[in-house]
């Protein structure tokens, strides 16, 4: 009897485990998609003329609040001015 449940929890416990990797499987395969979408969108972007490296700098700005964008630039600028850049 003791055997049957632990047998039934291995059971059970195996279930679970294949149920989460085939979960994080079908995700990985979506955020490939996604990723491949997105590369899409950047050479559409390029062909039509515009700045896919700076496109990639606005997005990651526009990720981070005010205040974080404005302290980072306050240090940036700090840098150049202390290197000679401006």
């Amino acid at each position: 009897m003791a055997d049957d449940i632990i047998e039934t929890s291995q059971t059970v416990a195996a279930g679970q485990l294949r149920a989460f990797i085939e979960r994080i499987e079908r995700l990985e395969e979506e955020k490939k998609t996604i990723a491949d979408d997105i590369k899409e969108v950047f050479a559409e972007a390029k062909g039509t003329g515009f700045d896919t490296k700076a496109m990639r700098s606005i997005i990651r700005l526009r990720k981070k609040d005010q205040a974080e964008r404005q302290e980072e630039e306050s240090i940036l600028d700090l840098y150049k001015a202390a290197l000679g850049m401006v």
